[in-house]
């Protein structure tokens, strides 16, 4: 009974070292759409900020501002920094976490 010599396929390694690389372009990618929603949102709280300042200067000055545009948007910017601090301490409750994780 004869036997075949065995043969390695060599083309599977290639196959699995573009899969690292593949592994680590979709890593990177998502950890920069990580990083643009973060910011994103920040902007936008950053906004929040801005506009509820500016009518408030408005409604100081004596322009032609409502009392309920100026409570909503101080209300609104309020909130929306409430929320990203709370999720900035649940951001850092998880990495601490990880730190006291044995290996």
């Amino acid at each position: 009974m004869r036997i075949n010599d065995f043969i390695p396929n060599t083309g599977i390694f290639k196959e699995m070292s573009m899969g690292k690389e593949k592994n680590q372009v979709t890593e990177d990618n998502s950890a920069n759409s990580f990083l643009s929603t973060l910011k994103e949102q920040l902007d936008q709280i950053n906004e929040k900020q801005i506009t509820a300042e500016k009518t408030s200067e408005s409604f100081i000055k004596g322009d032609e501002v409502n009392v309920h545009k100026v409570m909503l948007d101080s209300e609104e910017a309020k909130m929306s920094l409430e929320l990203a601090v709370q999720v900035r301490n649940k951001i850092v409750e998880a990495y601490q976490e990880l730190n006291r994780m044995q290996l």
